[in-house]
């Protein structure tokens, strides 16, 4: 009554089984051959620019060390902040320094007495809990370089070194 029919597959013979094993195998090493003229320089870039490994990279004719940035350090003043509730009551000591480009030195050192009330209000906020996850540095760094960039704009301090933590 129906006229439905059963298509039978044939099953795939050595031959068509070497096939696809060869392209499988052609294909990552045709990905890896790729991987390594594109990651070494091989592979011309378009547009001419220079590459990646270039950056940094001191004229040729030089030694080909790479030129360090012209950065200024300005340090803060180490801070020390009360943490916890009434019955847990702990210290945070936290010294930091700012890498800042040297055209905007005197700027940032100008304005320094912001940058450490900014920085106190924001570990005064903080919790004791907050500062004992691994990540609490990462985190803490990533907030008050945001906050210091708020206050000075964007641009003129580049990172922040923190170069004591201490709780206890």
């Amino acid at each position: 009554m129906t006229d439905a029919t059963v298509e039978v597959q044939e099953p795939v013979g050595k031959k068509g089984r070497m096939t696809v094993i060869l392209a499988a195998i052609l294909g990552i090493a045709g990905a890896g051959i790729g991987y390594y003229a594109a990651v070494t320089g091989a592979l011309p870039y378009v547009g001419g620019g220079a590459s990646k490994h270039d950056v940094g990279r001191a004229p040729s004719g030089d030694s080909g060390v790479a030129a360090l940035p012209q950065v200024t350090f300005v340090d803060l003043s180490p801070i020390i902040v009360s943490l916890g509730d009434t019955g847990e009551l702990l210290h945070l000591r936290f010294h930091a320094q700012l890498e800042v480009e040297d055209a905007h030195a005197q700027e940032v050192e100008r304005m320094k007495p912001r940058i450490v009330d900014v920085i106190n209000g924001y570990l005064r906020a903080l919790e004791v809990t907050d500062l004992r996850d691994p990540l609490a540095l990462s985190r803490l760094r990533g907030h008050i370089l945001r906050r210091i960039n708020i206050v000075l704009g964007e641009g003129r301090v580049r990172d922040i070194l923190v170069m004591e933590f201490v709780l206890n």
